[in-house]
């Protein structure tokens, strides 16, 4: 009866799941780098630090005036391009094709040049790439941005959306798997959380050993640190 008991509890404690230790700590689900392509003055900031915006939201804009005169003889250009080579289309069958045709080439030099004086315009203004918050800003009217040294002038996070990106001692990188559950608390934070492993990154960081891993949350300050325990189902 003792043999029989002993063989019981030892199956029971093989099936028993087993927790695996992880630390971590908050970040954006996305972030970004704002920076100018394109060189020129800083004539306006719309936003600061903190401020939630939108997607395509204007947030700095660099002086433009040279680049606006250009646009506006551009589309003069256009403008009479194209009324030459309509009315040389309305007597097509009675011109050299190839008249018809340097008129065609015209409006198309028009056309494109106004594309490309538009695009220059679009690199003056900075925009945000998505809805988020400002959380950094390191420019002011007046200042000289450079497209030939590119530097970061605003950070911006997403602000609804977070994810935990976990520390997992590398011996458990078998066990590890999307889906499983993680248990945790935050510094600062009595209450008990609970999410999903969404992510494993594919390679171990050679330098402390460790598996990389993400849960989706929201309702965290990105730079929080935490530890929890990840569930591991029954191995049987």
């Amino acid at each position: 009866m003792k043999k029989m008991f002993t063989f019981i509890a030892a199956s029971v404690s093989m099936l028993q799941a087993a927790e695996v230790y992880a630390t971590f700590t908050v970040e954006a689900l996305k972030s970004a780098n704002l920076a100018f392509s394109s060189s020129g003055i800083v004539d306006e900031v719309l936003v600061d630090v903190a401020t939630e915006v939108k997607k395509d939201q204007i947030l700095v804009k660099l002086q433009s005036g040279d680049i606006q005169a250009m646009i506006d003889t551009s589309k003069t250009n256009l403008f009479y391009a194209k009324r030459e080579y309509d009315r040389q289309l309305q007597i097509k069958n009675i011109i050299d094709k190839s008249k018809l045709d340097s008129y065609a080439l015209n409006y198309d030099k028009a056309k494109n040049q106004l594309a490309y004086e538009e695009e220059l315009m679009d690199k003056t203004i900075l925009k945000a790439p998505f809805d988020g918050v400002i959380v950094s800003k390191s420019v002011e009217a007046g200042d000289v941005v450079s497209g030939a040294m590119i530097r970061t002038i605003m950070q911006i996070e997403s602000i609804d959306a977070q994810k935990l990106v976990m520390n997992i001692d590398q011996k458990y990188w078998k066990q590890i798997k999307v889906g499983q559950k993680f248990r945790y608390k935050v510094d600062g934070d009595s209450k008990s959380y609970e999410g999903t492993i969404s992510k494993i990154y594919p390679s171990a960081n050679q330098n402390n050993r460790k598996l990389t891993a993400e849960v989706n949350v929201t309702g965290f300050v990105t730079g929080l640190y935490g530890e929890g325990y990840i569930d591991i189902p029954d191995q049987k």
